[in-house]
């Protein structure tokens, strides 16, 4: 045996990945075994978790049946490639005990092609991580064949195609099926299909079940048909919540390459339980919530609430209680749909594409202009004022919800009406439009994301509907910001009308939502 051999017997590299937004990072885990006294060391820069992998590794592989690395009077060093990157969570568990078995030679297999991702527990099972999704994306995009993923990961990761996914249980049983032995051989998972979960099937409040408000289902047609943002505002009990809550059921399906965006976000803060993210998300932070949880930071950047809603809906009740720098914060991911986020360790740019509803009261006893309300008028100045005027500019839609009266309430007057399908239907088919509109356009799917490009060559306007905008811009002091999401707003409403353009009707129906009362 030649010198170079007697090394490369005691080395082995296979692949891993490091989950991250957008994608994951490639990392080679390579193993070197030496003589020496015993020594097991893991190198690459990686946090606590990695680091005390070596424990959960020599366990496994014991129990497992094979020669644990605790055991031999040997120096090990596993070493995650590059160094410059930080190593961060379970993910590396399996890739750095196949590459020792391959070093140690108590294992046999071509890693070529593969690539590797799974928590080890002490017993030798594989258990689920965070961001099998994004390294699925990744496996794909450097040319791996087959991705080895914990089962409970496999139907997500299976919706990037042009890979085999292999879901596995067991240290023995991914080792058994590398062996190469027909009879243990692993059967690359099936993707299964879409569901298309329609509104009938949500197990939440819908349309159906409010009495009445019927201008602000009429509202929250208009923000789902276009994704704009809407504020519901008006007395405690009215139905705000219920409204907020209800407008999920009208939002059409994610698309594939939605949800495989949607799921990737969802994958990595261990929110999709394993599964395909198909529906758009709704999330509903509380208003104690703090400025990293709801924008995203830490000192290594992670994504917040507004990017865990993409493409989804992001209800802040109660808005003017939350914390006066979280509110401003709202607006880059309002204008720009993304949020960079820049700390020492680093920076990053997460996708925040929601459809904020906010549900706020009038005054903080919530009955202003009535005679149970006992507000200062100071309190009330000072209430209103936490929304900023560039926050409340981007904000679409302004809806009243206002008092119900006690005869619609009645249980006698209760009928199924289907109100929400039918109303869903129209939103579908709206959302049709645009996209036939937009095929042409670059990350511009709906009527709330248009440029003003795009906005100058496909919101086309009559000229009495145009008229009508530049007179109500005069007399509402409307900024060019204003002016154009006003526009974004009647292409909406034409296209819930099935109208090629935007007519008077159609611009003043979107002019009277832009009107702050409050």
């Amino acid at each position: 045996m030649t010198k170079k051999q007697a090394i490369a017997s005691g080395f082995a590299r296979v692949f891993g990945a490091q989950p991250a937004l957008p994608h994951a990072h490639i990392v080679a885990v390579e193993s070197d075994i030496t003589k020496g006294l015993h020594a097991f060391s893991i190198v690459g820069l990686p946090d606590k978790s990695v680091e005390e992998a070596k424990d959960r590794i020599a366990s496994a592989i014991k129990n497992s049946g094979f020669e644990s690395p605790k055991r031999s009077n040997k120096k090990i060093i596993i070493s995650l490639a590059p160094a410059t990157l930080k190593k961060e969570g379970g993910a590396f568990d399996l890739p750095m005990a196949l590459s020792f078995m391959l070093a140690s030679e108590q294992a046999r297999f071509s890693p070529e092609g593969k690539l590797f991702a799974g928590e080890l527990a002490l017993d030798g099972t594989i258990r689920g991580i965070l961001g099998a999704l994004s390294i699925a994306i990744a496996a794909r995009d450097a040319g791996f064949t087959e991705l080895f993923v914990p089962e409970e990961n496999v139907e997500e990761a299976s919706l990037v195609d042009g890979l085999s996914i292999f879901g596995v249980r067991t240290l023995e049983e991914i080792l058994a099926h590398l062996a190469g032995d027909a009879r243990d051989a692993l059967a690359p998972h099936a993707r299964s299909g879409r569901k298309n979960k329609g509104a009938q099937e949500y197990e939440g409040p819908i349309l159906d079940d409010i009495r009445g408000q019927e201008s602000a289902k009429r509202g929250l047609e208009i923000a789902a048909a276009g994704r704009h943002n809407i504020a519901l505002y008006g007395p405690p009990g009215t139905g705000k919540t219920m409204l907020a809550r209800a407008a999920t059921a009208l939002l059409p399906e994610l698309s594939l390459e939605e949800t495989i965006e949607v799921t990737t976000i969802h994958s990595l803060a261990g929110a999709s339980g394993g599964r395909a993210v198909e529906h758009p998300p709704f999330r509903s932070p509380h208003h104690t919530s703090s400025y990293a949880s709801l924008i995203g930071g830490g000192s290594s950047p992670r994504p917040g609430e507004v990017t865990l809603a993409h493409r989804g809906v992001l209800f802040l009740d109660e808005f003017p209680e939350f914390h006066r720098d979280v509110v401003n914060a709202l607006r880059e991911p309002l204008e720009d749909k993304v949020v960079s986020i820049s700390r020492a360790k680093g920076s990053s740019v997460f996708p925040a594409n929601f459809m904020l509803i906010a549900a706020l009261n009038p005054c903080p006893c919530g009955f202003w202009g009535t005679a149970r309300c006992e507000c200062m008028p100071h309190l009330v100045e000072k209430y209103r004022r936490k929304i900023s005027g560039p926050v409340a500019d981007r904000i679409d839609m302004w809806v009243s919800v206002g008092d119900i009266a006690p005869e619609a309430m009645a249980m006698n007057k209760r009928k199924p009406t289907g109100e929400s399908e039918a109303m869903r239907k129209r939103i579908e088919a709206a959302r049709g439009r645009q996209s036939e509109r937009f095929k042409d356009a670059k990350n511009v799917r709906t009527n709330a994301d248009m440029k003003p490009k795009q906005i100058e060559t496909l919101a086309q306007l009559t000229q009495k509907a145009e008229a009508a905008l530049i007179g109500a811009a005069r007399s509402l002091k409307l900024s060019p910001r204003g002016y154009h999401r006003t526009i974004k707003l009647a292409r909406t409403v034409a296209d819930l009308a099935e109208s090629e353009t935007i007519e008077p009707s159609h611009m003043l129906e979107a002019l009277q939502y832009r009107a702050r009362e409050l």
